[in-house]
């Protein structure tokens, strides 16, 4: 399962976040994330991974094709509003669960 450059521009967008905060949560380099959100380049598998389950940890659940298109929308556990970019609030909800 891989990661299109719009949709983790979408993912970004949906949960607050900037091409620093994902690369601080994904471990993977910001010039690699612009350059793959402009198209410039194609990260390797292992990294689109990467920065798929960093958006997936804060709430952002990938919709694969199925004759609309891929995109992303947001976890029913994440409260977008919350200003916390959607993370802090995901993580907290899991714990509640336990």
């Amino acid at each position: 399962m891989s990661v299109l450059p719009a949709q983790c521009r979408a993912a970004r967008a949906l949960i607050g976040w900037s091409q620093d905060q994902l690369a601080t949560t994904s471990k993977v380099a910001k010039a690699t994330i612009a350059n793959f959100e402009a198209g410039r380049r194609t990260p390797y598998e292992r990294t689109l991974e990467d920065i798929r389950a960093a958006l997936e940890t804060a709430g952002v659940i990938f919709i694969e094709e199925n004759g609309e298109g891929p995109g992303v929308r947001l976890s029913k556990l994440v409260d977008p509003t919350a200003g916390t970019g959607g993370f802090l609030v995901h993580a907290e909800l899991l714990k509640v669960k336990k």
